[in-house]
């Protein structure tokens, strides 16, 4: 049977620059992905530049709490 702690855990990115300037009134939203990390591997929190559709341009998306 499986344990209660897996060493895959699923992850939110999202968007800092999108974060950070606030939502503005031209954008959707703040862009989300989600994706898997190993828990043993990196500890602390995932940073990835991934492509913002509001930004319209690759920023860092840091991970999130659920």
């Amino acid at each position: 049977m499986a344990k209660g702690k897996d060493v895959r855990v699923r992850v939110i990115l999202e968007c800092t620059s999108c974060v950070r300037n606030g939502v503005n009134k031209e954008s959707r939203g703040i862009s989300r992905y989600i994706t898997q990390k190993n828990r043993h591997n990196t500890p602390s929190r995932l940073e990835l530049r991934k492509f913002c559709p509001y930004c319209y341009k690759h920023t860092i998306h840091g991970e999130i709490k659920k």
